[in-house]
């Protein structure tokens, strides 16, 4: 029988993972160590931990009711030009002036009333969510 060699494994001595330029990439976080057997201590801050807090849950309730009123209130705006589109062809098909009718109108009005959410939403995440989020990361020391 063969006589087993004093000397570990290559891939199994500290630096092993220098030698082959691979770098020990984990996904999930720090996990059990391979070369010392320890488990690596874990690295930024504890999410379960913040998304359980008071602080984030409010802020999360904040913006949701923001969002889901006015996701509601432009779907049914939506909803309501699609449908005029399709059952009143006579009310869409109507001149305002020159060539213009009001589906056009209604149309353009589609994309100005996306403008204005969208300016809407940058006001109220300035103004209610931004100094909200700041301090939970000052408390939690980033």
């Amino acid at each position: 029988m063969p006589e087993l060699p004093d000397e570990p494994h290559p891939s199994h001595r500290p630096g092993a993972l220098d030698d082959t330029g691979q770098l020990p990439i984990m996904f999930g976080g720090p996990g059990p160590s391979l070369l010392h057997g320890t488990r690596a201590a874990p690295a930024g801050p504890d999410y379960e931990a913040i998304q359980r807090s008071p602080e984030f849950t409010g802020l999360r309730s904040r913006l949701r009711r923001f969002i889901f009123p006015m996701s509601l209130l432009f779907f049914a705006w939506y909803l309501v030009f699609v449908l005029l589109a399709a059952y009143a062809h006579g009310f869409m098909s109507t001149r305002v002036f020159g060539e213009v009718n009001v589906a056009m109108l209604l149309g353009l009005a589609q994309f100005a009333s996306t403008v204005l959410i969208t300016g809407a939403y940058l006001r109220f995440a300035n103004r209610r969510l931004d100094p909200r989020v700041a301090a939970l990361r000052r408390s939690l020391g980033r």
